[in-house]
């Protein structure tokens, strides 16, 4: 199955239910009522339910008795599908009237499945209870989801993790998060009591709505401040009528933006708001330019105050309009971005084009209007040259500071040529401050966020319970961490995914020896600390503990302050032989692992998981009157089991499989295995005899971009160097050394991948 993931798919909401009182099946099974009344919400898309398992019926075979009766596993199997079975069998008529006729019947309890006939043995029937255990619930533990207090959790503080289950919820495209988010905590509180136990605490671990409404309101903060400084500044500068004209031009520019902007389908959101603030120090220059001149037409009193406007407006008009369409030429081309930057970034230009567009309109056509009304003056109390003093004397500490700033450069060549120099030098000297990195640059600076992530991947072959292990001691740690509100550990399922995880594709870390640790701080304003200076200060400690513990990689994540990407430092190998890619990639990532400043570092590969590969003899297998796929069938079933088939229960929201498995306790080893035995006409042969066995390696994963075969060697930058530009810079030369295995040189591609062979 495909299933393409875009941003509306990440979770808005996720509700972790945790008790000490619960088992993590118990809190699943409450989850999924809730989440039943929490889908029937409007504007909710898609649900997840993150923890335990959903409830089965596992069947879990003894071999000893399989072979006492002669029994296949796949006979097993047979058996219980024929025993679930139902189909309209047709209708006949009789009396006038039709009837339908239905065959067969389901398996709807627990005992329905345990009185399944298998076969008949001595003339008594052997049923499912007589040759396996029968249970119903979650089945065999696959994963682990625990939810921890942390220091800032005032008196919970000191209590132990407790069994968790998480919801997430996203939301419909094009709908408000902040209402969603709501109406579904709202209907949390409506539950509580009812559907949700009292001892059941539920505690809002993730709401994007709450984020989007504090953001969207610091931004609509800075929008008016932005707007009061100009009009504040035109007041002092022109004067106070000239400052309400600006007041006026500023909000109607907006909301013909904002109007425009949802006419063609952009929300009100942080991006759009973050365009209008960024367009909002040029929209006003139209309205200034065209005002000041009007201003300074009305000064000299030559002509009626209608007339002076006109004039005044056409004499700017043309070096007016080439500014603004040299802005709006200048900002353009970022809405033809492609990938997922494109939606991101794609209302910043349009939004800003936009307001520049009508700026320059109501500069043209609203603001002459509102200088006639609004800039009174008389018109026979005093001559032009009186108005022209007043003004002088109103700007003489203006004039008097650019005369003696100016004027010797004016009338000296040498001053001029001295003042270029000068000018030339600081320069040259400013770009050296980047080049000698006594000023580190840094595009976008990180947020101030209120959560953190840990990623930790175990070597393959782990099992679930020693990745909990290492899992439960980060977070031991980080429980100690005074900013730190409370934690969720996932161990062997994916954590709700954010925006940083959809590109990441952290939604696939499904496997016993991945974990995630999703870390809540207290607000913003009730600590100290940023969250990126709280993230650098317990990456030392998390990799500490990880790698005491053999982990292949761990990273602190935190959300990128502008759009996601795979990781700020990615190295992409490409090659003819993917072991050389291998050779070449573990290269790079020794260098990016030696190099100051460079942290995360990762590689987009699998540890050799040792494997036992079984070659059936074909031969002997058709000596016994055996087919190969009855012992291919037959291990299948009992290592990683096979549903057979639904319990058709009125009792339960959600689909309940039944599972057929061999007893835990008899595949602990391949010995185990081998020593199941196959009935055949000449009696029971164990399946060792029919096979051979190969130690071996389990394959390598293998990633491609574009259809080509790729490593990715990822990395992260700390403070120390501010930007990945840095290290990148250190590493080229280091790189471009590295040797293939026939001894020849890489090549270095920056803008494309290489060409197919």
């Amino acid at each position: 199955i495909i299933k393409p993931k875009s941003i509306d798919d990440v979770p808005i909401l996720s509700i972790t239910f945790h008790s000490d009182k619960y088992s993590s099946y118990d809190l699943r099974r409450i989850a999924e009522v809730v989440e039943d009344e929490i889908k029937q919400l409007q504007n909710v898309s898609e649900t997840t339910i993150i923890g335990s398992k959903p409830k089965e019926i596992s069947v879990y075979f003894d071999p000893a008795k399989l072979n006492a009766y002669n029994i296949m596993l796949p006979q097993v199997v047979q058996a219980l599908e024929n025993a679930n079975f139902s189909l309209p069998a047709g209708e006949f008529d009789k009396d006038n009237y039709r009837y339908k006729v239905r065959a067969g019947q389901f398996l709807k309890t627990k005992q329905d499945v345990e009185n399944v006939v298998v076969t008949v043995y001595n003339n008594s029937p052997i049923r499912i209870k007589d040759i396996a255990r029968v249970e119903e619930g979650e089945g065999e533990i696959e994963n682990y989801v625990q939810f921890g207090y942390g220091q800032a959790a005032g008196e919970n503080k000191n209590k132990p993790v407790e069994n968790a289950v998480t919801i997430a919820v996203a939301k419909k495209t094009g709908s408000n998060a902040v209402v969603v988010a709501e109406s579904i905590i709202e209907k949390l509180n409506e539950m509580k009591g009812k559907i949700i136990p009292a001892d059941v605490n539920f505690t809002i671990t993730r709401n994007y709505g709450e984020t989007a409404s504090e953001k969207a309101n610091e931004l609509i903060e800075h929008l008016l401040i932005a707007t009061f400084s100009i009009v504040l500044l035109i007041a002092v500068t022109l004067g106070f009528r000239e400052s309400l004209i600006v007041a006026v031009t500023i909000p109607v520019t907006l909301a013909i933006a904002l109007f425009l902007s949802e006419m063609y389908g952009y929300s009100l959101n942080r991006v759009t708001l973050f365009a209008l603030i960024f367009s909002i120090g040029i929209l006003v220059d139209n309205s200034i330019v065209v005002l000041e001149n009007i201003h300074r037409w009305f000064s000299m009193r030559k002509v009626s105050q209608e007339e002076a406007a006109v004039i005044a407006t056409d004499e700017v008009g043309n070096p007016t309009i080439l500014a603004t369409f040299a802005v709006i030429v200048a900002l353009l081309p970022m809405a033809f971005v492609t990938g997922l930057m494109g939606p991101y970034m794609r209302p910043i230009p349009i939004n800003s084009s936009v307001a520049m567009f009508f700026s320059m309109l109501l500069a043209f056509i609203l603001t002459p209007y509102l200088a006639i009304r609004w800039l009174k003056h008389d018109e026979h109390h005093e001559s032009p040259e009186a108005l022209g003093k007043e003004d002088e004397t109103r700007a003489s500490f203006l004039v008097r500071f650019f005369n003696s700033v100016y004027m010797p450069l004016f009338s000296s060549r040498a001053k001029r040529w001295l003042f270029l120099g000068f000018a030339g030098m600081l320069l040259v000297l400013s770009a050296m401050l980047l080049v000698s990195r006594a000023v580190l640059v840094k595009m976008l600076p990180y947020d101030n966020k209120s959560e953190l992530q840990v990623v930790l991947d175990m070597p393959e072959g782990t099992p679930l319970q020693e990745t909990y292990r290492v899992a439960k001691q980060i977070a031991d740690y980080i429980k100690n961490v005074n900013e730190i509100k409370n934690y969720v550990i996932y161990v062997g399922q994916p954590a709700p995914f954010d925006f940083n995880g959809l590109v990441r594709h952290y939604y696939l870390r499904e496997a016993p020896n991945l974990a995630q640790i999703h870390i809540n701080l207290i607000g913003k304003y009730d600590r100290k600390q940023q969250s990126h200076e709280i993230a650098e200060r317990i990456r030392g400690e998390v990799e500490r503990i990880a790698k005491a513990n053999g982990a292949k990689y761990v990273a602190v994540v935190e959300p990128p302050p502008g759009p996601p990407v795979l990781s700020p430092i990615v190295a992409e190998v490409y090659g003819p032989d993917y072991n050389g890619q291998l050779q070449v990639a573990n290269e790079i990532k020794k260098i990016f692992e030696n190099t100051k400043g460079v942290i995360d570092v990762g590689i987009y590969t699998n540890y050799l998981q040792r494997e036992y590969q079984i070659d059936i003899d074909k031969e002997k297998v058709k000596r016994y009157g055996l087919s190969e796929d009855v012992i291919v069938k037959t291990l299948r079933i009992a290592l990683a089991g096979h549903k057979v088939g639904l319990v058709h229960s009125s009792d339960d929201l959600n689909q309940v499989h039944i599972v057929v498995r061999l007893d835990e306790n008899y595949r602990k080893s391949i010995d185990d295995l081998l020593s199941m035995k196959i009935p055949t006409p000449m009696g029971g042969v164990p399946i060792g005899s029919l096979v051979t066995v190969k130690p071996s390696s389990a394959k390598h994963d293998i990633y491609r971009k574009n259809l080509q075969p790729v490593v990715y060697v990822v990395a992260n930058v700390n403070d120390t160097l501010g930007s990945p530009v840095y290290p990148i810079l250190d590493l080229w030369d280091k790189i471009k050394n590295i040797k293939t295995p026939d001894g020849k040189g890489i090549e270095e591609l920056l803008t494309h991948q290489p060409e197919l062979t």
